[in-house]
């Protein structure tokens, strides 16, 4: 596992393919010629101390980028005032609740919603 980035120099598009919003960013940063590194989390989850990064790196709870429509947010027994930490935890083990696309770039992030977002790191 890679991790995520360490400088500005990296960027990772943490990508679902079979999201029509994340297959838009990926072809907004391959139409500009933006080296950039995928990373499937559904096949390759986030590590909760990765989570917890990159919540830092969003500046956002991570509640508010989490898919709280998904069946495992409900399983997980989570609501909108749920402790930050239990909603890493679902997210870790339910990695479907990790909002897509989400681009990396060395201390920053942006969720790519809409997908255009992804050009803010650029």
């Amino acid at each position: 596992m890679a991790g995520l980035p360490a400088s500005d120099a990296e960027l990772l598009l943490l990508h679902n393919p079979r999201c029509s919003k994340s297959r838009a960013a990926r072809a907004l940063l391959e139409e500009r010629g933006v080296a950039f590194t995928e990373r499937r989390y559904l096949e390759e989850p986030l590590a909760p101390a990765e989570l917890r990064e990159l919540a830092a790196r969003l500046g956002r709870p991570a509640r508010e980028w989490a898919r709280t429509g998904e069946f495992a947010w409900r399983e997980a027994g989570l609501s909108g005032d749920a402790e930050e930490s239990a909603v890493l935890a679902a997210m870790a083990a339910h990695p479907i609740l990790v909002e897509r696309p989400i681009l990396v770039r060395g201390r920053r992030a942006v969720v790519g919603r809409p997908p255009e977002r992804v050009l803010e790191l650029l």
